[in-house]
């Protein structure tokens, strides 16, 4: 039945039949690239959900650190990150809440979560509050408390939530992107081999039922089939090279990929080792803050035996006023006896006793005053240790008042150390988790460029080979028209359309 159509209404069939054929390729490529474009467009809206999430902890953090810095030295310079902190957190918590309209679960984990986030601004506000007043030992209770720690706890633990969704979404856009990459490039593949299969039957009809009719052109014809071979067979060697340069590339991400993940655990490596130094820190300020109440206790006691030696001194004036009184007594005495003496040798006789008595007396006055110098010199000797002591005991006291200030010193720096060993904590394990992201999207690279690379490289050569054939075909029907004069009319029709 072919045999008996006209040459133009083969030639117009074998177009039609070609122009169907690139019409279901170019729909089908149009599909996979909208869907492509589309994939692209939910992948860049997953990273924004995932950068938001990332956003939150990192603006808490901030706040929190802010908290720690002015509970620590109480200078207000160090709430400007807490006042940043506490604002942007919410605005990123309302931007989260736009970004994930469209995701029920992320929904009820926003409000799940903000009623966490309220108690710990809450938390920190209260801290911040409480050392404001000045009490800083109340604060410090309320620290050690744990409760802001187990609500930063809760919060990390619905983000890891949203952020492991978001990330599981992620690797199921990437792999229906490949699969309408995978596609798209089957169906351009068969489809071209299709199309190429018929236009080759056509035109083997063709040249054997116009054999005799058109002579010269079969050369023609076998010159371009010749052609088209070759042009084919530097498309199959052009491709072997794209693919042996696309494996190269793919080599490249893939040790690039393996480095992000060394990357990643030296970061967690690191932040083991400041999460080891931060408890070494912790351990030394309470170390110091022992020494500190020892050393307090020293002091009390030198206060303690400065007040004893100034009662011992004070003592010591009161026995020397006593001994004024007792040398006195033995001056009047050491008088008296004399003048008893006296009188006792104008009584001749019945006076020697007496004068006896009184010369007694007399010599135990002497002995009394004598004592009585003996002791004072004794009480100034002690009175002289007393001071000696007193002042020895001022310098002991000063030094140890002056130990008490350095140790205080001691231990504010411990703190201070302590709190940022902790920051270096979070800062590794952000790094931690960057890097983790990292590797993620080096993955989605390496599929959009191989996806892509492939697809224009393609579309290239199409485009080239098809421009190509048709200036071939345009010199072809010029001297197909030349032997078919009935058809002319239908012939210019068709390649007019």
């Amino acid at each position: 039945m072919i045999d008996n159509w006209t040459f133009g209404r083969k030639i117009a069939a074998g177009f039609a039949l070609s122009f169907v054929l690139l019409i279901v390729i170019g729909t089908i490529a149009y599909t996979s690239i909208n869907k492509l474009m589309s994939t692209s467009q939910l992948v860049t809206h997953t990273h924004e959900v995932l950068e938001h999430i990332a956003d939150v902890l990192s603006e808490l953090k901030d706040a929190e650190t802010g908290q720690r810095g002015y509970l620590i030295t109480g200078d207000e310079v160090f709430l400007e990150p807490y006042r940043t902190g506490t604002v942007e957190v919410l605005i990123m918590v309302k931007e989260l809440r736009n970004l994930t309209a469209d995701n029920a679960n992320q929904q009820k984990r926003i409000e799940s979560i903000e009623p966490i986030i309220a108690a710990k601004l809450a938390e920190l506000k209260q801290i911040i509050d409480l050392r404001a007043k000045g009490s800083a030992d109340e604060a410090v209770k309320v620290v050690r408390g744990g409760e802001g720690k187990r609500l930063m706890d809760d919060i990390r633990r619905v983000l890891d939530e949203m952020g492991n969704e978001e990330r599981g979404l992620l690797k199921q856009r990437a792999e229906e992107g490949a699969s309408a990459a995978s596609g798209a490039k089957s169906v351009i593949i068969f489809g071209t081999l299709l199309c190429l299969l018929l236009v080759t039957i056509a035109g083997f009809l063709i040249t054997r039922s116009l054999s005799r009719q058109i002579g010269g052109s079969v050369g023609q014809i076998q010159s371009s089939s010749t052609e088209l071979q070759a042009s084919a067979n530097q498309q199959a060697t052009a491709t072997k090279e794209q693919a042996t340069a696309m494996t190269e590339i793919s080599t490249t991400i893939s040790e690039l990929l393996a480095t992000s993940r060394q990357i990643a655990a030296s970061a967690q490596h690191v932040a083991q080792i400041a999460g080891q130094t931060a408890a070494a820190a912790r351990s030394g300020d309470a170390t110091v803050a022992t020494a500190h109440d020892s050393i307090s206790t020293i002091r009390r006691q030198v206060d303690l035996i400065v007040n004893h030696m100034l009662e011992l001194g004070k003592k010591s004036q009161q026995i020397g006023a006593v001994l004024e009184i007792v040398a006195e007594l033995a001056e009047q005495t050491n008088i008296l006896a004399i003048n008893a003496t006296i009188e006792a040798a104008g009584a001749n006789e019945a006076g020697k006793r007496f004068a006896v008595v009184a010369d007694e007396i007399r010599k135990l006055a002497d002995r009394v005053a004598g004592s009585t110098k003996e002791i004072r010199g004794l009480i100034e000797d002690v009175r002289s240790s007393v001071n000696t002591t007193i002042m020895t005991t001022e310098g002991g006291s000063k030094s140890v008042d002056a130990g008490a200030k350095q140790f205080s010193e001691v231990a504010a720096a411990f703190a201070e150390i302590a709190g940022l060993v902790g920051t270096t904590t979070e800062a590794a394990r952000e790094i931690e988790l960057s890097t983790k992201q990292q590797s993620t999207a080096v993955e989605q690279v390496n599929v959009a460029i191989t996806s892509a690379a492939q697809a224009t490289k393609e579309t290239e050569a199409s485009s080239g080979q098809t421009l190509q054939t048709a200036a071939e075909l345009s010199g072809l029907s010029r001297a197909l028209l030349r032997i078919v004069q009935p058809q002319v009319a239908l012939a210019r029709r068709v390649f007019a359309e």
